[in-house]
């Protein structure tokens, strides 16, 4: 039932957070104020060779756990800047969690020889996220998210995303059926660079967790969207598929199609990669450092629609979002089930 929205600007045109407020607003039937939430890349252009880490402490501002987790930062990484997310309570959202940004760098000594930097930040992010009162919402470079309990336009008004810009936004409306709203679970999901919203419900949920965690993935939140962006992390940067073959494991063929087109390749990823399949109806928009993915699954049971004007791309449950956004927009159509959108830049930003 939830509501997603996408813009992507692939020539790096910033825009602020005021047109994705306005494009999630009008899909507010598909929440139920129980969550909201948007990530923003192109955000901090003066830091952009450092790891933007933003962090939701429950507790408030003197709560015991950040001084935790600062002190475990200050073991793992060098901090170059921190300080509190600005908030703004309203008669709609009043409190929530405290807030604050990390700009770091590892420690470049203490990363293992078997390890790339990236891996080395997603060990951070895993230990931080094992610590009781702490979240780790973002992580990537140039990028950030924002989220919460409530609208999404009431969390867009509490964080004032309109004074933030950027070249790529996503936006969630939250209608949870298995998990209760709270700051936490609120969407987008995120690792590294890569943020997910999903529209849907996994039914192989249990299956992807135990095999994610074989590989050192922590799944806290014991939400189906959080699974999705370790996958896709899984896949991409650690195993190195291409985004096709990546969105193949998750959305893949039937036995019986693969089998009629004796298709060797698909047959192998289907094999090997059977545990990272997700299965259940599901829209989703991952977005990530140099482009986007939109992908349903493969009957297409969750609505998903994309649109093209000229150097902006949009992805929305609702047309009308991408209507309201681009009124005259030069094309818009709908992905088949199973078959990926890949949006790419051609230089990175």
């Amino acid at each position: 039932m939830c509501g997603i929205v996408g813009i992507i600007n692939t020539d790096g045109t910033l825009i602020d957070g005021s047109h994705i407020r306005e494009a999630i607003r009008i899909q507010r039937e598909r929440g139920n104020g129980l969550g909201g939430g948007f990530a923003v890349y192109g955000l901090y252009p003066e830091n952009r060779d450092k790891y933007a880490f933003h962090l939701m402490y429950e507790g408030g501002r003197n709560s015991p756990v950040i001084s935790i987790v600062e002190d475990y930062l200050e073991t793992k990484t060098y901090i170059y800047q921190s300080e509190q997310i600005p908030v703004y309570p309203n008669d709609r959202i009043s409190k929530g969690p405290y807030f604050k940004r990390y700009f770091l760098k590892p420690i470049e000594e203490f990363i293992g020889p078997e390890q790339t930097e990236e891996d080395y930040i997603v060990e951070v992010v895993m230990a931080i996220n094992k610590t009781e009162g702490a979240f780790v919402l973002s992580s990537g470079k140039n990028m950030g998210v924002f989220k919460g309990v409530g609208y999404p336009e009431d969390v867009a008004d509490y964080f004032r995303i309109e004074n933030y810009t950027g070249y790529t936004w996503t936006a969630h409306n939250r209608f949870p059926t298995n998990t209760p709203g709270w700051w936490g679970g609120a969407h987008p999901f995120t690792l590294l660079d890569k943020a997910v919203v999903h529209n849907g419900e996994i039914t192989s949920y249990g299956t992807n967790v135990r095999w994610l965690e074989m590989f050192g993935y922590y799944c806290m939140l014991e939400t189906d969207t959080e699974v999705i962006s370790y996958i896709y992390d899984k896949l991409t940067r650690k195993d190195n598929l291409t985004k096709e073959d990546a969105c193949f494991v998750m959305a893949p063929s039937l036995w019986e199609t693969i089998d009629r087109t004796n298709d060797g390749k698909k047959r192998y990823l289907r094999q090997i990669y059977g545990p990272a399949i997700v299965n259940g109806p599901f829209g989703i928009v991952l977005t990530h450092k140099n482009g986007a993915i939109v992908l349903n699954d493969r009957n297409k049971l969750r609505p998903v629609v994309c649109a093209q004007d000229g150097d902006t791309y949009y992805a929305s449950s609702e047309e009308c979002s991408i209507r309201l956004l681009s009124p005259n927009v030069e094309r818009i159509w709908s992905p088949k089930g199973g078959e990926p959108v890949i949006i790419d830049f051609l230089e990175e930003f």
